[in-house]
């Protein structure tokens, strides 16, 4: 059994849905993203999404955007992302780790030697928001081959006759994005979630987990109430832009988990 699957198991077992908090790795810079990251799990996260920073992240709003820039000025590459998730495995070989990103730096290492690199390294899942289903091929069934979890997103413009396409080889989770639009733009409302959730609940067998516009604890804790999941990434790096120091970044994280796992 993956991480991956391991974790929303034992989750459910515990009547628990997954915190997922989402940071970009190398932002401000690699030790002290480091630092963020192995302290995570103390936080209580259940599953670390690790963005790799990318010149034109076109998904993600200002304060993702931001964060690029930062781990880019700061000299953060893929090949230096994975050494990241290498050196967090030295301590804790449990917690599930899921690259979030675009395709054209995986394409550029070439895919065969990204996800041997992935692999040996201790990625379990990946997110590339730019490759659709109809290019399965290019990365998603490699993954597969290998043992890495492809996942997929799903929006509220995923209508029933797209769905069961999306849902094909994917693995992991389902991730569903809230709204229309980029990360960090615009508040969740479970209210308006819950039926879209339990729509795709329906059509799959795999945990969906909720993410964009979840800001607050409270927030988290509703869409924890819906979902087997939530994702909060935004929130989280914009303090982290603000120069909060590692110990005020993860108190804050420490507070959304809670909300999640009340």
């Amino acid at each position: 059994m993956s991480r991956i699957a391991a974790k929303f198991a034992n989750l459910k077992a515990e009547g628990k849905s997954a915190f997922v908090s989402y940071i970009m790795a190398g932002d401000p810079d690699f030790d002290t993203c480091l630092e963020i990251v192995r302290g995570l799990p103390a936080a209580g996260v259940d599953v670390i999404e690790l963005g790799a920073p990318f010149t034109d992240p076109m998904a993600d709003g200002p304060a993702i955007q931001l964060a690029a820039q930062r781990a880019l000025g700061a000299g953060m590459t893929l090949a230096r992302t994975l050494d990241l998730v290498r050196a967090f495995r030295e301590g804790d070989d449990t917690t599930p780790i899921v690259l979030m990103g675009y395709y054209n730096p995986i394409y550029a290492m070439g895919v065969d030697v990204f996800l041997t690199k992935a692999k040996a390294a201790g990625v379990d899942g990946l997110i590339v928001v730019d490759l659709p289903p109809e290019e399965d091929a290019e990365l998603c069934l490699p993954a597969a081959e290998v043992g890495i979890d492809f996942i997929r997103l799903t929006t509220p413009t995923t209508d029933d006759k797209r769905l069961p396409k999306v849902m094909q080889n994917t693995s992991g989770f389902i991730y569903y994005v809230s709204i229309n639009g980029i990360t960090g733009t615009a508040e969740a409302d479970a209210d308006v979630i819950a039926p879209e959730v339990a729509r795709i609940k329906a059509a799959t067998d795999l945990p969906v987990c909720v993410g964009f516009g979840i800001k607050t604890p409270a927030t988290a804790q509703a869409i924890a109430g819906i979902a087997d999941g939530a994702v909060v990434g935004s929130a989280i790096v914009q303090r982290i832009g603000e120069g909060q120091s590692v110990s005020e970044v993860l108190g804050f994280v420490a507070e959304l988990a809670d909300g999640v796992h009340s």
